[in-house]
């Protein structure tokens, strides 16, 4: 990518004046890509979308820009707390645009703020987990069925497992050799495919963040208290526990997501407890009982479910998520799994924390 070249064209498209421009990456995401526009009089997030991924990007501005109409209101009724990541119109009133056949948008950039990529300390875990309890509840008036499912089937574990098999049936690039281990695992667990085809049934469909990272949420720089809540991009319906799960996957662990150091993956159970503690209070009076009792199945499927998803990717050649070298995938399959393995490891403790909340 020429940054100079876009930065121009981006600054022209949003009416910036064409002096002092800065594009630099931003952020550690592994789909689109997203990068920070400076200009002389402030800052934009501008995004390229990953239209392999989104195929309908302008189906994912139109879910995100609902979502965000509707925080306002609750903003402006004193119901919803947090900043609200709001998104930047052309100078012809545009949110979505087409550069040499690629897809940008802009967001507001949130100043004051910073992210993390591991948890630090329990007090941090709470504070997070609470902001995307905040965001539930502020859109459980929200009717899900108005947002277009930009990703089908992105939760649906039976069908990741029909994928990571056609992906062993076709070895396009000769790397099932290297997997056995990894492939006898994952035949072990399809007990889960079973349990959520049954608890589905009995919990609500929901408007979903559907990517709950630690690194989704921005804390205050005075404070570090909880700032915004950040990508909309899979802002889908589905259901609460797989966000609870996916807050289990990326702040539990003391290593990140593609570490090697397996022996150092594991649940960190004070943590486990603030995400329980943070999560639920907002969704006092929200939550049925059956959804709470489904946090324990969303903490198990979702590092298994993502680990199923690097193995898939890695055994088809790093089609989907952006890779920095040959194993990468692979080293985030088996962090995921090991996470996964120790979750099971101490399931009477942390389904205590869960019942007991």
């Amino acid at each position: 990518m020429n940054t100079d070249s876009h930065a121009q064209l981006l600054a022209h498209q949003f009416g910036f004046e064409p002096t002092q421009l800065s594009l630099n990456p931003i952020g550690n995401g592994h789909i689109n890509t997203t990068m920070l526009l400076k200009h002389a009089h402030g800052a934009v997030v501008v995004q390229r979308l990953n239209t392999d991924v989104f195929p309908k990007p302008d189906k994912l501005v139109a879910n995100a820009r609902k979502i965000e109409q509707h925080l306002l209101k609750k903003h402006h009724k004193q119901q919803y707390q947090l900043d609200i990541i709001k998104h930047v119109a052309t100078t012809d009133q545009r949110y979505l645009l087409d550069i040499n056949g690629e897809k940008w948008r802009a967001l507001e950039f949130i100043g004051g703020s910073y992210s993390e990529e591991v948890v630090r300390s329990p007090s941090q875990a709470r504070v997070a987990a609470n902001a995307f309890g905040q965001f539930a509840a502020a859109l459980e008036d929200f009717d899900a069925e108005q947002l277009y499912p930009v990703i089908k089937d992105f939760h649906n574990l039976a069908m990741r497992l029909d994928m990571l098999e056609q992906a062993v049936q076709a070895d396009s690039q000769g790397r099932v050799a290297k997997v056995d281990e990894q492939l006898a695992f994952c035949q072990q667990q399809t007990h889960l495919v079973h349990q959520l085809a049954e608890l589905v049934t009995c919990v609500p469909v929901r408007p979903c963040h559907n990517d709950t990272k630690i690194n989704n949420m921005l804390f205050s720089n005075k404070t570090d208290q909880a700032k915004a809540v950040i990508d909309l991009d899979t802002c889908m319906p589905g259901y609460w526990l797989f966000d609870f799960g996916d807050m289990v996957r990326t702040f539990c662990s003391p290593e990140p997501e593609d570490s090697t150091e397996l022996s150092n993956v594991r649940v960190r159970k004070d943590i486990f407890a603030a995400i329980v503690e943070g999560y639920i209070e907002p969704l006092k009076g929200l939550i049925t009982v059956q959804e709470k009792r489904s946090f324990w199945l969303g903490a198990q499927v979702m590092p298994f479910m993502i680990g199923v998803r690097f193995l898939t990717d890695y055994i088809n050649g790093d089609k989907y998520f952006a890779t920095k070298y040959p194993e990468h995938n692979l080293d985030r399959a088996n962090n995921q799994f090991a996470l996964y393995r120790d979750l099971i490891n101490n399931t009477d403790t942390l389904k205590t924390l869960i019942d007991h909340a």
